[in-house]
């Protein structure tokens, strides 16, 4: 099958970046979410995003424009059940996006396929509650989308083989590079990459190092462009949370325990970049570290 019209469920931040990248790459964009003021600001996000690739000569005025022009907005959820490929960008909590996927059904396409962008529910599960678990998959893209080169393409048990080529092919359109994984919590990069930020929050903790004793030590100590600290900031740590729980439920294993530390900075509210506040405070004109 060939995918030509996308519907995307969710215009945050990975919703918006989805959005930008099949646009560039020519496919019809139809984005929805329960607010209005969350999709215009979505759409001048790309807007912005896309004069930036302009000004670096990245791509030309033209393109951006044609880009632009295939992205439309729907607040009603049922609006996606035309589109060839649906790709599901909700929140990373398992009920919100199983009944995503329950109103949606009934409006679909026979040949639709639908697709999360968890980072760590199980998809074989999340399939399970659709009447086309063979046209499931797990589409995890990384943060920032359009930056990032790398899509992982998770198959659930009963994924068939036409469905994971049709989606292979689209991330080749994308010009990105797909890391196939198997369905297991967390899949391979956030299996990797969290038990590592956890593990720099269970050593800010314990008071073996501060904030910026931490980040500076994986920056200049092993090379990484972010800090563990300043990273989890900036992909929510409410959603680290969130992926720590699923791989301490779904793997019954003790050193995938989340630190207490992080607990109680999501029950603070404090979440990184997107609420001013997490292991740094951002509310001035340079980040300060709250530890």
């Amino acid at each position: 099958m060939e995918i030509q019209s996308v519907g995307i469920v969710g215009a945050g931040q990975m919703g918006n970046g989805i959005a930008h990248v099949f646009a560039l790459a020519g496919f019809d964009v139809l984005m929805t979410d329960i607010s209005r003021e969350s999709l215009d600001a979505a759409v001048a996000l790309i807007d912005r995003n896309l004069e930036r690739q302009v000004t670096r000569g990245k791509i030309t005025a033209e393109t951006k424009a044609a880009a632009m022009a295939r992205i439309s907005t729907t607040m009603t959820l049922t609006d996606l059940g035309q589109t060839d490929l649906v790709i599901e960008a909700a929140t990373e909590r398992e009920t919100v996006k199983q009944a995503i996927f329950e109103d949606l059904q009934p409006h679909l396409k026979p040949t639709t396929i639908l697709t999360s962008n968890t980072s760590s529910i199980s998809i074989t599960r999340l399939a399970s509650r659709t009447d086309r678990p063979e046209k499931f998959m797990g589409f995890h893209f990384m943060n920032p989308v359009p930056v990032m080169q790398l899509v992982e393409l998770i198959r659930g048990i009963a994924t068939d083989e036409p469905t994971y080529r049709t989606m292979l092919a689209v991330v080749e359109r994308l010009g990105k590079t797909a890391a196939s994984a198997e369905d297991f919590p967390a899949f391979i990069v956030n299996r990797i990459l969290m038990p590592m930020i956890n593990e720099a929050v269970y050593t800010l903790y314990e008071g073996v190092g501060n904030v910026r004793s931490i980040d500076e030590s994986l920056k200049l100590g092993a090379n990484h462009p972010m800090g563990p600290l300043e990273l989890a900031d900036f992909i929510g740590l409410d959603t680290c949370l969130a992926i720590m729980n699923v791989l301490h439920d779904g793997l019954a294993d003790t050193k995938y325990r989340p630190c207490p530390l992080l607990t109680k900075y999501v029950e603070a509210g404090w979440l990184g970049r997107k609420t001013g506040r997490g292991f740094y405070d951002y509310r001035g004109e340079v980040p300060v570290p709250t530890r």
